[in-house]
Order: C-alpha cells, then structure tokens, then sequence
C-alpha cells in the first residue's frame, strides 16, 4: 500500500476541515505548495490534492496551485475537486494532474464518467464519498439514499476500475478507520480502491495492511500528519 499525504486547498491556503465541514477549519499553512513540500522533504512519494472551493463552487478554482506545486515537486500529484465537466477534468489533466478524482459528477452522469474513461482511462479515480452510512456528493453537503457499495457496483459496469473511498464522518476526527467499512468495499470493488478517512495513528495504519486486502493500493492521510501523530517515514514502514 502507499501512502498520500492529503494537502486541502481553500482560499488559498492549507486547511484541514472536520468531517467535510466547512465552518470547522484548521489552517496548517498560508501556501498550499509549502505544506506539499514539507511532505515531499519528509520523504512523501504521492500527493492527494483537494481543491474545497471547486468542491463547493462546483468547478476548478485553484488549478494554479496544482500548477505551482507541479512545476516545483517531483512527485505524482492526484487531484480532485469540482470537476464536473469534461472540459473541467482536461484543465487538471493540462495543469499537471497525474491522476484526478471525480466524484459528483460520476454520481450524477454516468456517461461523463464514461467519457472521461475513453479519454484518460486509469488516470481517472472515482471517489465515492459516504456520510451517515450513505453516498454524499457536492462536497459533501448533499446525502444520498445510496449505499458506497451500490454506487461502486453501479459505475463498475460503466468501467471503472479505481475508487477513493472517504468516510466524512471519520474524516478529520483523529477517531480511527472503520475496519468493516474498508472489508465491504474490498468486497464489491473488483480493480483497486484508497481508502481515506479516520486515520489516527499507525495503529491504524497496521491494522490496514494487517487486512491482506490485494485490492486495498493506498491510504490518505490529511491531519494526522499534520499534527505529527507519525512520520511519513514511519507510515511507510508501518504500510510495508
């Protein structure tokens, strides 16, 4: 499994929110390229990426920040946030994206994701975001009555292959990872899936790896890291 350190871009900063919340706001750095590159000096080989104001807006507002950190990191960059068009995902792909992660708009228009899949196919992840046991899309403010393992099934037929899997009820909350949860989505994913979400120490990240899930590829980390629960390098160890 690898691990990615999460960087949250809004309003042009570092945050990390809890549980998707956006009147619940921590920032941890005014320049989203210097929190990045604090990962990749710890010795981070990925980045997850999050653009909360495209999230919540519905389309791309900090591709320049993917662009700045692309430019000075040599490391893959997975990116996600708003993109809800096509001509969206090909703006992230343009500004550097190694992978991107859409998410509402895989829920709302199949055939996008289809499209997008012809286009870029294993350069996509579908994120499938869960609130309250239950699919929750534009950045986490709208539930759904759709259970994570349904929606899977579902955009698994359309092709999809790769999932990133958060639970917003853990996300931010230092509280642990829902085992269970992680064991049904192994259950019905049949490519590969990240999970995100909970991680509180690497405790957790043990009893992850301890799974012996083979469609289990990686885990996001945002606040644990943030505040120094472990180290990146500890967490490489740990997930080895």
């Amino acid at each position: 499994m690898i691990l990615l350190p999460a960087v949250d871009i809004r309003d042009g900063r570092a945050v990390n929110l809890v549980q998707g919340r956006f009147d619940e706001e921590t920032v941890y750095a005014d320049d989203p390229l210097e929190a990045a590159r604090s990962f990749v000096e710890e010795g981070a080989r990925y980045l997850h990426v999050v653009d909360l104001d495209g999230a919540l807006e519905g389309s791309p507002a900090n591709l320049h920040h993917l662009e700045r950190i692309v430019s000075e990191l040599d490391v893959p960059v997975q990116w996600g946030g708003g993109l809800r068009s096509y001509a969206a995902m090909g703006a992230a792909m343009d500004a550097g994206a190694s992978r991107i992660v859409v998410g509402t708009a895989a829920y709302a228009d199949p055939d996008l994701l289809s499209a997008a899949l012809a286009s870029w196919g294993t350069r996509i992840l579908v994120g499938v975001d869960a609130r309250g046991g239950r699919v929750s899309v534009s950045g986490w403010t709208r539930e759904t009555e759709m259970l994570p393992e349904e929606l899977i099934a579902r955009l698994q037929e359309r092709g999809a292959e790769d999932f990133v899997c958060t639970n917003a009820d853990l996300d931010g909350m230092l509280g642990g990872v829902d085992l269970d949860e992680v064991r049904r989505i192994s259950d019905v994913v049949r490519g590969t899936f990240v999970v995100s979400g909970g991680i509180s120490s690497l405790d957790d990240l043990r009893a992850l790896r301890a799974l012996r899930l083979p469609n289990l590829a990686g885990v996001i980390s945002g606040k644990a890291l943030l505040e120094r629960r472990f180290t990146i390098a500890d967490a490489h160890a740990a997930l080895q």
